[in-house]
């Protein structure tokens, strides 16, 4: 099934690369946006606006989940799957990896061709990897002091390790040997989850949370005090789920590649895309049937079918957004989106120290004040949620006032 969608990857495969945008800087996550009026697709130069507003709308989204008034009462669409599926929730993180797959070619391309400029942006890459990984570790220390049971894999771990294997594939190979990769990778995987001996455990159990060769190699790595809180046997963002979640750059970085090609026409991108996610959404359906959808294994079949999401969620935008400039749905993604990585951060420290305050004589929380009183459970701690989206939306909106993009 990987190989049906390699052959329509194949179809895409032509020309390797294009002319890029001399004028975009290189970055982790977000480029440098150019504050002006609209432009047609032709004139503009410096941004890809649809994907700005579609990597806003994730980190909006992934503020509401992360922060509701009491996990004790969730909308379903806003829970996790507790092991097999996949809701609304488990789409937002593979879609923000999908969008840094597109935001490297987007900001890598016009240095790609010559092989000089591989050393600084490799650096550059290897620079911003660890300050990422340093945010994670000192945002725990800071919110839960002690190295005792520090948490080592992470989701920004993840991003950081996804976002540098990709960089280094995207300068140093072909978009064939990439297409090549995917299939590899996801067959490989597929395999060592299925078929694998778990060392004093014996055959896998993907229907078990620690009894996959995945959570085995990160008690051997990292130690049950490291991994996630509340399992300490294995952990949603593993070593090994790392490699699929690779697939999930490079399925963005084939979706960029294919935007920047200047040999077809807007409608032929934009129908390539739909077909191409709607291929990798069916296909993993179809593998989903006996190696089921999971986003704590990050399984091949989740990678093909949230990358089908993500491929045809980015077109749609960029047909909407970029070739016939409908502005009006942008206005409130496009600060979230030019400072993602920052509203990802505000989104754990703000809520963090302002909900240890207390008012009045009871000691009452914010969220008791503005929600519980008067709303259902589940209304109130929705309210809450939309709260907190709210009030790092303003911090992003006088950033994106003041035209300051925080680079890590």
């Amino acid at each position: 099934m990987v190989l049906t969608l390699l052959m329509v990857l194949t179809l895409l495969t032509g020309v390797d690369s294009v002319d890029g945008v001399d004028s975009v800087d290189v970055n982790t996550l977000q480029l440098r946006y150019k504050m002006d009026t609209f432009k047609p697709m032709s004139q503009l130069s410096t941004r890809l606006l649809s994907l700005d507003v579609f990597r806003g709308a994730t980190v909006a989204a992934m503020i509401l989940v992360n922060n509701p008034g009491d996990w004790g009462h969730i909308y379903p669409p806003l829970e996790h799957s507790v092991w097999h599926g996949c809701t609304f929730a488990d789409l937002i993180f593979p879609s923000f990896l999908f969008m840094v797959g597109v935001s490297i070619v987007y900001a890598m391309e016009s240095r790609k061709a010559d092989p000089a400029n591989h050393p600084k942006i490799l650096s550059t890459a290897l620079r911003r990897t660890l300050v990422l990984i340093a945010l994670s570790l000192v945002t725990q220390l800071l919110f839960h002091p002690g190295l005792a049971t520090l948490r080592l894999p992470g989701v920004l771990q993840r991003i950081a390790l996804v976002f540098f294997i990709c960089t280094v594939l995207y300068l140093k190979t072909s978009q064939k040997t990439r297409d090549w990769l995917i299939a590899i990778l996801l067959i490989g995987y597929y395999l060592l989850l299925s078929y694998t001996p778990v060392p004093g455990q014996g055959a896998p159990d993907i229907n078990a949370e620690d009894k996959n060769i995945g959570a085995w190699l990160d008690r051997l790595i990292f130690t049950p005090d490291h991994l996630w809180v509340f399992s300490k046997t294995w952990d949603p963002e593993g070593l090994l789920g790392t490699l699929p979640a690779i697939v999930t750059g490079l399925i963005g970085i084939r979706a960029g590649t294919w935007l920047k090609r200047k040999d077809r026409d807007d409608s032929t991108k934009v129908s390539w895309l739909f077909t191409l996610g709607f291929v990798a959404i069916v296909i993993g359906l179809i593998w989903g049937l006996f190696f089921p959808i999971n986003k704590a294994l990050w399984t091949s079949s989740f990678v093909l079918y949230t990358g089908g999401f993500g491929l045809m969620v980015l077109a749609a935008c960029y047909w909407l957004i970029d070739v016939h400039g409908h502005k009006r749905i942008t206005g409130f993604f496009v600060p979230f989106g030019v400072n993602a990585i920052t509203a990802y951060m505000l989104s754990m420290y703000i809520p963090h120290y302002l909900n240890k305050l207390t008012f009045g004589t009871a000691n009452k929380t914010l969220y008791d004040v503005l929600f519980k009183g008067w709303l259902t459970p589940v209304n109130a701690s929705l309210g809450m949620a939309v709260f907190w989206v709210l009030v790092v939306w303003l911090v992003m909106w006088v950033l994106y006032r003041k035209k300051i993009i925080i680079k890590v």
